[in-house]
């Protein structure tokens, strides 16, 4: 019997590129949405995607791109309209008879937090699970991921610094990959996976201090944690091109971490218990960022390194406040972070801890 195609919304993003990958290597009939026909997207049809260019906003476009496809996976885009686009999808999804969708959401996920974009995330959550019985939802809701360690590999090898913004709190983070493969296990066998919520997370609680020790040890080098003000995290991540709205909501789950929400419940069997697999502990993933060019050392990449670092103060940033006046994205008029929110808390208790909690 042949296998259902899959449509992989975001798939030139990180997790999205990892589900199309999985994918793929199992055998499964993949369509890849993409916004642009750039070299992200040759690079997904290389490994044997099919490549769909569209808006996510354009419902005649959605129409096309689940013409002929029965399971979705679905990665909201960094934009303040991402409800707009998840009813967008909903509805193309429901006239094209779809029979499941696994949607990558926030472990922070909840109506009152400061930060737009995961309050989207809790009102998409609400708008697929209404979907139900026709189409089933899956939800997997990973708390703050490796790679936001991980992006500033480059002081980390060359000048032996792990810029550091939460302090002492401990997080389980896990890797685009292992998220993939959790999402990649349900879209394999929605039935079983249909109304249930998943938070794939690494193996152990570590701090940013812990961290420094590992990649220490990964890039054969001392690497000091050296903790980094928000002004300043702002514009070393708008030199790395890093988009604003995305900013708006990092600077909260920030505060989150320091607060302990990543370290509730953490770290979960749901890598092992769906995949098989052990998920990947920090070290492992961190080889994978070390191999990049930006980490790779030489008098290059160190004389680079050295001027980023020195003219990162000078550098404009954002100006997240304004931004948030700008779009409609400030916070509600008594916002709570997941710790204070007795709500969350009781979303996300000790049970957590298993596999589909």
């Amino acid at each position: 019997m042949s296998r259902p195609k899959i449509l992989v919304v975001g798939a030139a993003g990180k997790t999205g590129h990892a589900v199309v990958a999985e994918l793929l290597v199992l055998g499964w009939p993949v369509r890849a949405l993409v916004r642009a026909d750039d070299a992200r997207a040759r690079s997904l049809q290389v490994m044997g995607a099919e490549i769909a260019v569209a808006d996510l906003f354009d419902g005649k476009a959605m129409t096309s791109a689940l013409a002929g496809v029965q399971r979705a996976y679905w990665c909201a885009p960094f934009d303040p309209r991402a409800v707009q686009a998840a009813e967008i999808f909903a509805g193309a999804a429901r006239a094209a008879r779809i029979e499941a969708i696994v949607g990558l959401s926030q472990w922070l996920a909840s109506p009152s937090h400061p930060s737009l974009a995961t309050r989207n995330a809790f009102a998409t959550d609400q708008l697929f699970d209404s979907l139900a019985p026709d189409i089933a939802y899956t939800i997997i809701n990973p708390g703050f991921f490796a790679d936001n360690y991980l992006r500033l590999i480059g002081f980390a090898a060359q000048l032996g610094v792990l810029p550091s913004l939460t302090g002492d709190s401990r997080n389980a983070p896990p890797s685009n990959e292992d998220i993939a493969r959790v999402a990649v296990a349900a879209l394999a066998d929605p039935a079983s996976h249909a109304g249930r919520r998943y938070r794939p997370t690494g193996p152990e609680l570590l701090s940013t201090r812990d961290m420094a020790r590992i990649l220490s040890e990964v890039l054969g080098r001392k690497v000091r944690r050296v903790e980094m003000p928000m002004w300043l995290f702002v514009k070393a991540a708008r030199m790395q091109a890093v988009p604003a709205f995305e900013l708006s909501g990092f600077r909260y789950y920030v505060q989150d971490h320091k607060q302990g929400a990543f370290v509730r419940g953490a770290p979960t069997s749901v890598v092992s218990d769906l995949t098989g697999r052990p998920p990947e502990d920090f070290a492992t993933i961190a080889r994978r960022y070390a191999s990049l060019p930006e980490a790779r050392r030489n008098a290059g990449t160190v004389l680079r390194a050295w001027a980023d670092f020195m003219r990162t103060p000078m550098m404009p940033g954002y100006d997240l406040a304004r931004l948030d006046r700008q779009i409609g994205a400030e916070p509600p008029k008594s916002p709570r972070f997941a710790m204070t929110n007795d709500d969350w808390m009781a979303r996300h208790g000790a049970q957590t801890r298993l596999a589909g909690a």
